[in-house]
């Protein structure tokens, strides 16, 4: 009992050392956000501010349009989504449930897919958006992710997991595959999808790689990129406001993550279920 007690409490203690250590520039980005100029410059760390200067929140929305970088990250992280779960569902439909030629190979292709950095393609799809003369546009920062390999794969992990049944089922009651995907199997997808919501909005609002090549206008600036415009090569970055627009860009973020985490966890481990 004592050498249980104080294995679980070693794995405890280390498990919270670890969880500090992660959190520790958030904590670090939090406590800078809250602090007037002379205590970020002041020489040693404090993590507890001892005035809480709000105003960094109210000059972060004030020297930048914040609410405007917040406004084009809902729209681009939603517009992928969209595009991306009405692509992804039915291809992953045909490969995990549908059987003709090529479907190995195909299958084989999108793992192939998964093994390619997003940015490999970065100058031909930039060049192509340049010869449409799509750059500066919504179309710009959405159009190059709406085809998620990553999205097909995970789908058809969760597919591979329903009954055959409920397929055979739905086909003897007259229903077209097309109508199977949309009014059978995706509905009963939500926790995939739930897991795959997460992965695609944190990785596109995240995103700064992407629209700081595409994008040039800052009333399409998506919040990493609108960031940026905190910094003054000459006066210097505003560095409370800077983490207090920082802090307001990761809020979000969180928000999702602790509203939809058992969804989440659901949906990875029974992605997980069935290779």
């Amino acid at each position: 009992m004592r050498r249980g007690f104080a294995g679980s409490l070693a794995l405890y203690v280390a498990l919270l050392i670890g969880a500090c250590i992660a959190l520790l520039p958030f904590f670090w980005m939090v406590s800078l956000s809250l602090k007037p100029a002379d205590e970020i410059f002041a020489p040693g760390i404090d993590l507890i501010p001892n005035v809480l200067a709000w105003d960094n929140y109210a000059r972060a929305f004030a020297e930048v349009p914040l609410a405007r970088f917040l406004l084009n990250g809902v729209i681009v992280c939603l517009g992928i989504l969209v595009f991306q779960i009405l692509f992804a569902v039915p291809c992953a439909y045909a490969i995990a449930v549908l059987r003709f030629p090529g479907r190995g190979v195909l299958f084989g292709a999108v793992l192939a897919g998964l093994l390619v950095p997003p940015h490999v393609p970065a100058i031909p799809v930039y060049l192509g958006l340049a010869e449409l003369r799509l750059l500066d546009s919504y179309t710009a920062l959405i159009l190059p992710f709406v085809a998620s390999v990553f999205g097909i794969f995970l789908f058809v992990q969760y597919f591979r997991t329903l009954p055959r049944d409920l397929i055979d089922a739905a086909r003897v009651d007259g229903l077209s595959d097309w109508a199977i995907v949309w009014r059978v199997v995706f509905p009963t997808a939500w926790p995939a999808a739930t897991a795959f919501a997460i992965f695609s909005i944190v990785a596109h609002w995240n995103d700064l790689f992407w629209p700081l090549i595409a994008v040039s206008n800052p009333d399409l600036a998506t919040p990493p990129r609108g960031i940026l415009y905190f910094r003054d090569q000459e006066a210097g970055s505003d560095i409370g406001a800077l983490m207090a627009a920082a802090t307001v860009v990761t809020l979000p973020m969180v928000a999702l993550f602790l509203a939809a985490q058992r969804s989440f966890i659901q949906g990875v481990a029974m992605t997980g279920l069935k290779g």
